[in-house]
């Protein structure tokens, strides 16, 4: 087990730096990596059509595609995890629409296309979003958000967990996902919103 985390780690560690050109390439690094190390909840492809997430990698990590292999002593496990979890993304993919809608509303151009999909696919996972994404921590995701979805980051100006704060936003469009508290201050469940991460 320890050689397949130095593995990792090494892969990792390339996949960064072919990725040290540029803040988005680096955030999609973790993302990539993530399922391939058994960290967060997204499948093989990130949530994506294999044809959408084939431009993804072409785009960013062309010369470097060997880089995201699963380690063949895992690949089978990983492959399983990866089929459950695309299983229980497709139950719940109108709700991951509504969150695309969302941020793809607030998307910069310079992020790419396939971001919103594949943040939204980690929403529906159980953890932190951060977690959920395979990134080393909530900062990272702070920046990502700044650099993708300046605007909308800009609108979490308290600070909300992203999760909760997303889905507040589709709350407050109308959707079927509603805060039954009048306001955040009022809201016994305030710490669970606004409390630190873990």
């Amino acid at each position: 087990m320890a050689m397949v985390a130095v593995q990792t780690q090494n892969q990792l560690e390339r996949l960064m730096a072919v990725a040290a050109g540029g803040e988005t390439d680096r955030h999609l690094a973790h993302l990539i990596l993530g399922p391939r190390r058994g960290v967060g909840c997204l499948p093989l492809n990130l949530g994506l059509e294999a044809e959408q997430f084939a431009r993804l990698i072409e785009r960013h990590f062309a010369d470097d595609s060997d880089l995201i292999a699963a380690d063949p002593a895992e690949k089978h496990l990983i492959q399983t995890r990866s089929d459950l979890r695309e299983e229980l993304m497709r139950i719940r993919d109108d709700e991951r629409i509504e969150l695309v809608e969302l941020l793809e509303d607030f998307r910069s151009p310079a992020a790419p296309v396939e971001l919103s999909l594949i943040i939204a696919t980690a929403c529906l996972g159980g953890d932190h979003l951060w977690r959920d994404l395979g990134l080393p921590d909530r900062s990272e995701l702070s920046d990502l958000m700044q650099r993708a979805y300046p605007a909308l980051k800009a609108l979490n100006d308290r600070d909300m967990k992203w999760k909760r704060f997303f889905y507040k936003q589709l709350c407050e469009r109308g959707g079927g996902y509603v805060c039954r508290a009048p306001s955040c201050d009022q809201c016994s469940a305030y710490a669970e919103c606004f409390g630190p991460e873990e």
